[in-house]
């Protein structure tokens, strides 16, 4: 089967890598779906010219640039705005006109947000309301790189496809082939980086959008994961996940399907 092993086999190099990794940048490769990292990562090494994942720790652990390479590489940044239009028109229309009856001070959060499109989407739909002031926007990512280019906020004409025009006019200017988010947006979104699986959560939150990247994470990360989104929900609070990431017991989180891909917090579900 070559040097990399049969699927599922134990590997001591890259279990020793694993261990490696998780000492260096604190962040737990075994709870991420085995045979798709340890590919990820060993396409990587080899185009670095590192036979062995011994080795490519040895250099990493020495050069800042490979790591953030390989950081990069690891959370796959592949964002655009308004992904899946559908489901963000329920957000639009429904949860979020139903969360401002609730409060004009809504707690929004935006896990791991990549390159910053998912979190101005949300910035915009508040914008349009007058709610993106009086909002706390917060907006995390392990990615360095990522959070950097989010703060930026220059974007792609690709990337914008699905973003209805009014959207487009009012909060953009374009310059070539460059959409660069206005101000009004980028002081309604506070970005700082985070680890969903060792961090602390805050609590009391209207909305988790947390999409596309449960799909990376073990079946027992993933329960982690959920149990923590809940707990940081206020009672009656929305958890809105990706299209491929629907959640079939929600009920033993303290959840319940509100639409398509949205979940509520359960009244009871501080007890969970």
């Amino acid at each position: 089967m070559g040097e990399e092993g049969r699927e599922g086999e134990y590997d001591p190099d890259f279990a020793a890598f694993v261990a490696g990794f998780k000492g260096l940048t604190g962040i737990d490769l075994a709870l991420y779906k085995e045979a798709q990292m340890k590919r990820r990562l060993a396409t990587l090494r080899q185009r670095r010219g590192y036979d062995t994942f011994a080795t490519y720790l040895q250099a990493v652990q020495r050069d800042k640039e490979l790591l953030a390479e390989l950081l990069d590489r690891m959370t796959i940044n592949v964002s655009e705005f308004w992904r899946n239009p559908n489901r963000w028109e329920v957000l639009e229309n429904k949860f979020i006109p139903e969360m401002l009856q609730h409060s004009r001070r809504l707690k929004c959060w935006s896990a791991a947000c990549s390159t910053g499109e998912e979190p101005y989407s949300l910035a915009m739909i508040l914008a349009r309301r007058g709610a993106l002031p009086d909002a706390k926007l917060v907006a995390t990512d392990i990615d360095d790189n990522a959070l950097a280019k989010a703060k930026l906020g220059v974007y792609h004409e690709r990337s914008l496809k699905d973003v209805p025009k009014p959207y487009i006019d009012a909060y953009f200017r374009r310059e070539g082939e460059s959409y660069f988010v206005t101000d009004e947006l980028k002081r309604g979104v506070s970005f700082a980086k985070g680890n969903l699986l060792t961090d602390a959560f805050d609590t009391g939150y209207d909305l988790i959008i947390c999409r596309n990247v449960m799909i990376y994470f073990t079946d027992d990360a993933k329960t982690l994961l959920y149990r923590k989104f809940a707990e940081a929900l206020r009672p009656g609070g929305i958890l809105f996940v990706g299209s491929t990431e629907q959640i079939f017991t929600p009920g033993q989180y303290g959840l319940a399907s509100a639409d398509t891909f949205f979940y509520r917090k359960t009244l009871a579900s501080d007890h969970v």
